[in-house]
């Protein structure tokens, strides 16, 4: 009987302590399935990362390459710079087909991503000399570092261009004047935009168009655009030229200057007298292809006859029965049409230079600088578009009501003038010292050289050859502005 009692209280322990343990295994499971549950149901809405997370992420990317494989084939430090740069500005700009302010949040990040990948630059140094004081009086001579000369002088200003555009945008928050409806919405069967926008939102303006005061806010607002516009376009020219140019580019150049031209190219940039905006009228231009390969036939011809002339290398594949001065000559000519092409065309897509460089370039301060100018370019381009969008309905309003088109006629005159002598110059955006010769050069390529068209009529000049940079100095008073460095 003892034996028995006994066994039975042995096995009611037992049985308590299997119900312990199972409750206890039970609870744990079901915490477990609560945490799970819990992890799985989370969206990154509801659990954001961090600044330090995400410049963690960014800076990862870079070190690897764009190879998140880690497997060493990845691009270069400096074209994945470019392309971080390249790829925020779409994802946070995109293709702006309306006047309007950037909301907050993408404000916000535009600046934060930029400042951690401009950060870079605060890390590369030069040496420069500079003067130190011993302990006993005596002044000694060492090196020290500071920001590179390139990187001190453009980051700044790109930085006010950026800042520039980015309020230019928040102007048009509180406009009223006009509106924006989709293709869809749109009931009236006029054209009221531009063919090459059709894909953009439709400008309305009221039946009467813009009020004095409006148009001629926007006349200034274009202008300052178009400011920032050069003034990006003349960074960017300037970085691009100092890139080298890659050995494979040149190993794809053909033989000669004529060879890349073409024939009919060939005798219009080679003849006797050339006028540079005549040889533009002769051209087809109708599409964006054909100006982006006219430039790309332009600078190949321009490579090959500056590597003639500078590095007479001695290959037979390069020689040619050209002279050396003609060969100036016809370098000369096609820079003023090249120049021309990228006034005329701001917004042509990389040339095929322009790609390699980008693509072979090494040094990390100049692919910044690049495409931080290249992407302001863009934007400046963009907003210049929309705004010229709007002035164009507002046209249209005016062509439609005579009576309005002649009330309007003297006004559009006081208009431009207030917004020429308004407008801020493209010094006073970068602080370069230059003086403004806007209102004393011309505009038209063709009354500028008219001068040139008279001289050739009446008498011809004894020698043909002008001298250097005679046509770089007349696009230069063309544009009323030059680039702050040499473009050699």
């Amino acid at each position: 009987m003892r034996d028995n009692s006994g066994r039975e209280q042995q096995n009611a322990g037992d049985v308590d302590d299997n119900q312990q343990y199972s409750r206890s295994v039970d609870t744990r499971n079901a915490e477990n399935q609560s945490m799970e549950q819990q992890n799985i149901g989370e969206s990154p809405q509801e659990r954001p990362q961090s600044d330090m997370e995400q410049m963690k992420e960014r800076f990862a990317k870079l070190l690897l390459g764009e190879d998140m494989s880690g497997g060493g084939k990845g691009v270069s430090s400096a074209l994945a710079l470019s392309n971080a740069v390249t790829n925020l500005a779409a994802s946070v700009f995109g293709e702006k087909g309306k006047l309007e302010p950037m909301a907050p949040e993408r404000k916000a990040r535009w600046r934060k991503e930029m400042d951690w990948l401009l950060s870079v630059t605060d890390h590369i140094v030069e040496f420069v000399p500079s003067q130190q004081k011993s302990k006993d009086g005596t002044n000694m001579e060492i090196m020290v570092t500071k920001q590179r000369s390139d990187l001190l002088v453009n980051i700044p200003g790109l930085r006010k261009l950026d800042t520039l555009l980015i309020e230019t945008l928040d102007n048009f928050g509180q406009e009223k004047e006009f509106w924006y409806v989709s293709k869809n919405d749109d009931q009236e069967k006029e054209n009221s935009q531009r063919d090459d926008k059709w894909w953009h939102p439709v400008v309305k303006v009221p039946p009467n168009g813009l009020s004095e005061a409006s148009r001629r806010w926007l006349q200034t607002q274009k202008e300052s655009v178009n400011q920032v516009l050069k003034a990006a376009m003349a960074i960017n020219a300037s970085v691009l030229s100092e890139i080298q140019i890659p050995e494979s580019y040149i190993d794809s150049l053909p033989k000669n200057g004529r060879a890349s031209l073409g024939d009919s190219i060939y005798k219009s940039i080679t003849v006797e007298y050339f006028d540079p905006a005549q040889f533009l009228s002769t051209m087809d231009l109708s599409t964006e292809h054909k100006v982006l390969d006219l430039k790309n036939r332009i600078e190949a011809s321009i490579i090959i006859w500056k590597r003639k002339m500078h590095q007479k290398d001695g290959r037979s594949s390069w020689s040619s029965g050209v002279s050396l001065e003609k060969r100036e000559l016809f370098e000369e000519r096609a820079e003023t049409i090249l120049h021309l092409i990228k006034q005329h065309y701001p917004g042509l897509p990389q040339s095929a230079l322009d790609i390699s460089k980008i693509q072979e370039n090494r040094d990390v301060g100049l692919a910044i600088l690049e495409s931080y100018s290249r992407i302001l370019e863009s934007l400046a381009f963009t907003v210049l578009s929309r705004i010229e969008d709007v002035l164009y309905a507002d046209n249209l309003t005016q062509t439609s009501s005579p009576a309005r088109s002649d009330m309007s006629s003297n006004s559009d005159e006081d208009t431009a003038r207030l917004s020429a002598s308004e407008t801020p110059t493209l010094s006073d955006f970068m602080g370069w010292d230059i003086a403004s010769a806007r209102s004393n050069n011309p505009s038209d390529p063709d009354i500028y050289f008219k001068g040139d068209n008279d001289r050739k009529t009446s008498k011809p000049p004894p020698c043909p050859t002008p001298k250097k940079a005679s046509y770089l100095e007349k696009l230069d008073n063309l544009s009323g502005l030059r680039s702050p460095s040499d473009r050699d």
